[in-house]
């Protein structure tokens, strides 16, 4: 699979459309790059999920900016501090290869924020610190909440179910991958849509 897509067309090809290469690419945090224990604020916990490391690495390796956007309401629950969500996030970076830019919403759902997702808050402020357009960003996640987010920015959405995943969720949102990698394979080899 290559990453950059693109393709000038050749002398005597038509200009069909190609895949282009999105600016960035957004991650969910829990039960997409790592195994969802809920609350957990115990860097030794933190497990990835298959295939999270060698998706990063590809889209390092290619130029393509990532960052977790990261619902952590254990914070606003009191069951977390943010140097424990602090200290799991350089774990988690360090099992990913490198350094990973990550955007956080500490609250619950009650307190009505505009960060917390499915809200649009987390993915704009990872855009603008990516200096990237939403509209040119993919957003891979493993709840509706994540596709909705995406879906209120003009961002593409990609679901990586896990079993926690609600049925409901994965009839609702029209791009589905059983892993990471398979969600990039799906990023670069479709269309993306109008800049």
């Amino acid at each position: 699979m290559t990453l950059d897509a693109t393709e000038t067309p050749r002398p005597g090809r038509g200009a069909a459309a190609v895949p282009a290469r999105p600016e960035a690419v957004l991650f969910d945090r829990d039960g997409t790059l790592c195994r969802d224990i809920p609350y957990n604020g115990d860097p030794r916990r933190v497990v990835l999920m298959p295939t999270a490391a060698a998706a990063l690495r590809q889209l390092r390796q290619h130029g393509i900016p990532t960052a977790v956007v990261s619902n952590q309401s254990g914070i606003g629950r009191g069951l977390l501090t943010w140097e424990a969500v602090h200290t799991v996030n350089i774990r988690l970076a360090a099992m990913l290869g490198g350094a990973v830019a990550f955007h956080v919403c500490p609250h619950v759902p009650a307190d009505g924020c505009g960060c917390r997702k499915p809200a649009p808050g987390l993915l704009v402020t990872a855009c603008h610190t990516l200096g990237v357009r939403p509209r040119r960003v993919v957003m891979i996640g493993d709840i509706g909440a994540d596709m909705a987010a995406a879906a209120a920015v003009g961002a593409r959405g990609v679901l990586v179910p896990t079993p926690a995943t609600r049925r409901e969720e994965i009839a609702a949102v029209p791009e589905v991958a059983p892993d990471l990698l398979a969600a990039l394979a799906r990023v670069f080899s479709a269309p993306f849509g109008p800049a």
